[in-house]
């Protein structure tokens, strides 16, 4: 047998066979193509042989998808058709991306003598392998990718946008600015200044150039609240006949306090609404901006209270000793937060403009004795008996009357517990009884107004009530009684 043949016989049995060699790696590529090459070397021997070996062979096209096999065709432009009907339908929908497959598409041409390639096969491997995606930049959050933007502008207004939710554009313009001259030095604070020192991440942030899906590259604005939430879909339960919140919680692998803190407006003794919609959602963030600010403000210093105790005052009096004065200062803070909550607040400095002053009380602790101690004070301020006690116009005048006082303030005449206090239709008006729980008992009526209570302690001299002409009178006076063991006895014997 010729070599011709022996050549001719050895690859037709290469391409028949069942186990047909398939490479896949470079090495096996530059393999086939020298092979092919040997062959038609060999073959070369005549110039008959040559002619007709050349009109038997055809060139095939191996096809890798990032070095994987993938099948064989006869023509690139097949593939390269595919690949741009592929990423033209995406283009379609998504034409401000720009779209290629995730895979490296490579040929490798072989010559073969006989051509067994299934065209259409090829095809369908190539479109179920490979995807057309977007190119992208993707944030990696401690090594790994959480979220996608189209490009480095997008993830330069995506860091903004983040920083912008927790301070404002002009403490943000001024931070940026600081931080390109870090050589200068910070000028000191002035009254009622803010100013930020430090913006960072709690997390390890890093951002990679990326392929990925167009339906999964977010805006900006939308790759900050699924940062911020961890979630773009909230989801929420519809209450339904029979529900409890317990099972609820159970249901969506909740506790009932996770469910309450989710939903402000649930009472946990109350009645849940049928078709009332509740968040079962946890949201959690991604990603924990940290802030650190410098903040030089005026506060007032709260003035203290004291109160201090005398025992020659009546218990239940009170007197002012000191009027009370808040003070003030200008201090500076530093404080840090952590998602807009504040974490730590210390004091930098202060300066102390006003020092408060103590609010002062004098309090009594004298004990109001209910038993009187015999010796009866006057019940007003001055003024003059204007009717004594005894048969008057026709009728007994149990008391004494006293007008024209220097004020109108009526007085206990000893030590007592008041048994009525309230107006009286029996002629009296408003009237005051006290009982001395010593056989004594006073009455004090016609009064325009009562300052004290029944059941009250009064010690003598003190105010129980104001001069007045209730009841049955003829002008402002106070019309008093005294009275021992039930009998009545002449005022002016006693006072």
């Amino acid at each position: 047998m010729t070599w011709t043949k022996k050549i001719r016989n050895y690859s037709s049995k290469l391409l028949n066979s069942k186990n047909t060699y398939r490479p896949n790696t470079l090495f096996n590529k530059v393999a086939i193509t020298v092979l092919a090459i040997s062959g038609i070397s060999i073959t070369s021997v005549s110039s008959a042989h040559a002619e007709e070996n050349e009109s038997e062979l055809q060139t095939i096209y191996h096809v890798y998808l990032d070095e994987q096999y993938a099948g064989a065709v006869t023509d690139q432009s097949l593939i390269k058709d595919a690949k741009e009907e592929k990423i033209n339908k995406v283009e379609e929908v998504h034409s401000d991306f720009e779209i290629d497959i995730d895979k490296e598409l490579s040929f490798v041409p072989e010559q073969v003598f006989r051509n067994n390639v299934n065209n259409q096969a090829t095809v369908k491997t190539f479109n179920a392998s490979v995807t057309a995606k977007a190119e992208a930049v993707s944030l990696q959050i401690n090594g790994k990718p959480v979220v996608y933007v189209k490009d480095k502008a997008d993830a330069e207004e995506l860091m903004k946008q983040l920083k912008l939710k927790y301070v404002s554009e002009e403490e943000l313009a001024e931070y940026e600015a600081r931080k390109k001259d870090s050589s200068s030095e910070l000028p000191p604070l002035k009254e009622g200044e803010t100013r930020i020192l430090e913006i960072s991440a709690a997390e390890d942030l890093k951002f990679n150039a990326a392929e990925e899906e167009p339906e999964k590259v977010l805006t900006p604005e939308k790759a900050v609240e699924l940062l911020l939430k961890g979630t773009l879909e909230e989801k929420k339960y519809k209450v339904q006949s029979g529900d409890a919140l317990s099972n609820i919680a159970e249901e969506y692998n909740m506790s009932t306090t996770e469910l309450f803190d989710l939903n402000p407006s649930l009472e946990e003794d109350g009645v849940l609404q049928v078709g009332t919609e509740i968040n079962v959602t946890e949201t959690k963030p991604l990603i924990h901006v940290n802030i650190k600010r410098e903040a030089k403000k005026q506060e007032k210093i709260a003035h203290g209270n004291e109160v201090v105790e005398d025992s020659s005052m009546y218990k239940g009096d009170m007197k002012v000793k000191q009027e009370g004065q808040d003070g003030e200062r200008i201090v500076t803070y530093l404080v840090e937060e952590q998602n807009g909550d504040v974490t730590k607040k210390t004091e930098k400095d202060e300066e102390m403009i006003k020092e408060p002053v103590k609010h002062i009380v004098i309090r009594g602790t004298k004990v109001t004795p209910s038993r009187g101690s015999g010796n009866f004070v006057w019940p007003t301020n001055g003024g003059y008996v204007s009717s004594k006690m005894g048969p008057r116009w026709g009728k007994v005048h149990k008391g004494i009357d006293i007008a024209r006082p220097d004020n109108k303030t009526i007085k206990a005449i000893d030590n007592g517990k008041v048994i009525s206090a309230g107006f009286d239709d029996g002629g009296y008006g408003n009237k005051i009884v006290i009982d001395h729980n010593n056989g004594y008992k006073s009455v004090y009526a016609h009064l325009s107004s009562i300052d004290v209570s029944v059941g009250e302690t009064v010690s003598a001299g003190s105010k129980i009530g104001n001069m007045g002409k209730t009841g049955q009178s003829t002008g402002v006076h106070l019309h008093i009684e005294i009275y021992k063991n039930g009998s009545r006895v002449n005022p002016l014997e006693l006072l």
